[in-house]
This record gives structure tokens, C-alpha cells and sequence, in this order.
């Protein structure tokens, strides 16, 4: 089973994808522990998208797929923003206190906290963000 959703490269849209986890939780019948982590997930990734990917003036589309296969969920997030591979970002150091600790990275450090896998590729000019979590 495969669902999508296209979002515009725009804040307001966040509330759309929120709509869309929990219709996947229903649908795919996850647990609400499941969709409160995959709403946290899938909004940084977008957010950064959102943030980072694009002009601020330019008006683009984000891509998202949802598929269930063989007891993991599999998410995969394309825009065609600047490069940037998420994989290769460094390690949040945690052990810092917040007044030490550089912005930025917690949002990744979440993703790869709460997936089981997380792979980044760059095809035919489009970032590929796959994260799979296991059910």
C-alpha cells in the first residue's frame, strides 16, 4: 500500500503533512507512539526542506511517499533543492548544555534516533531522502 502528498516549499503546508501522518497511522494501523515519532521525523526533514532547499522567494513542491512493505514503513521525501545530504551532516554532540551547544543538528540527530534507516541519494537533480522505520 503507497500513499503521496506533494507540499509547497512553504511553512503553511506543515499542517498538510501532519493531516497525512495521521491518516497513514489509521490507514496502516500504527500505534500512536508510532505516528507522534513520524510526524516529528517527517516535520524536521520537511521544515529543513522548507528552510534550506529553496530561495526564499522561489515556489517549489516537495515530494512524500509512504509505503508499507514487509513490517516497516518506508518514507521517501524528493525535492529539487540545493544538494544536501543529511547522512554526512555530524554527529550532535548531546552531552553539551544548550547554551554550548552550536544550532542546529538536534533535527537530524532525531531522525537518526528515531528510524532504523536513513539513506540520502542525488538523482537526475533531486535530493532522495529514504527513511524506514521497522513496525
Amino acid at each position: 500500500m503507497e500513499k503521496s502528498l506533494i507540499l509547497a516549499n512553504d511553512i503553511a503546508e506543515i499542517s498538510k503533512l501532519a493531516t497525512f501522518i495521521d491518516e497513514i497511522g489509521e490507514e496502516f494501523s500504527l500505534a500512536p507512539d508510532v505516528v507522534f515519532n513520524l510526524n516529528l521525523v517527517l516535520e524536521e526533514a520537511v521544515v529543513n526542506v522548507i528552510n534550506y532547499a529553496y530561495p526564499k522567494e522561489e515556489h517549489q513542491s516537495i515530494y512524500l511517499s509512504a509505503t508499507l512493505h514487509e513490517g516497516s514503513i518506508v518514507f521517501v521525501l524528493t525535492d529539487t533543492g540545493k544538494e544536501f545530504d543529511p547522512t554526512q551532516a555530524p554527529e550532535a554532540d548531546i552531552t553539551l548544555s544548550a547554551e554550548e551547544r552550536p544550532i542546529g543538528g538536534l533535527g537530524i540527530f532525531l531522525i537518526r534516533q528515531i528510524m532504523n534507516e536513513v539513506k540520502y541519494q542525488r538523482i537526475d537533480g533531486k535530493n532522495v531522502l529514504t527513511l524506514e522505520k521497522k513496525l
